[in-house]
């Protein structure tokens, strides 16, 4: 097993696990190594310093305990894991508290922000043109990242 840094094409670094150099370079052919953040997958070796230990330090860290287990997507450090915790717990307030308006959200945060209906939170589904179109509208919309988890 060997540890690679990575970067993504976005400038996001992240670490993983591999079998190998070769497993490393099929998996990124392949689109199978994702930025943990932004899910891109145009994925490239960063520079990293070996890790090496000398006498009286610590062992070199050592594959996570299921490392022998064939993967098909890069595993996560424990910032990578904190990042999707916080993005899981976003989405799962989202969808606990706010009204799901499907594909009526356009038309429905438009009638919010007018005061046509009462002010509550809302989540649904709207085209890139139709979101567009409300922040230039100043209506106030967020969007949801998806789960890092439905790419796995």
């Amino acid at each position: 097993m060997i540890k690679f840094a990575l970067r993504c094409a976005r400038g996001h670094e992240f670490h993983s696990w591999f079998q190998s150099s070769e497993a490393f370079d099929t998996q990124v052919k392949s689109g199978l190594v994702p930025c943990p953040l932004c899910q891109v997958t145009e994925v490239t070796k960063a520079i990293m310093a070996p890790a090496v230990a000398g006498r009286g330090e610590a062992e070199p860290a050592q594959p996570p305990a299921q490392a022998h287990l064939q993967t098909k997507v890069a595993l996560l450090d424990r910032h990578d894991r904190k990042s999707r915790e916080m993005i899981d717990a976003f989405r799962r307030r989202i969808f606990a508290e706010a009204d799901d308006v499907g594909s009526r959200f356009a038309e429905e945060a438009r009638k919010i922000h007018n005061g046509v209906v009462p002010e509550r939170a809302i989540h649904g589904q709207a085209s890139i043109g139709d979101a567009r179109a409300l922040i230039e509208e100043g209506v106030p919309v967020l969007p949801v990242p998806p789960s890092p988890d439905e790419y796995n």
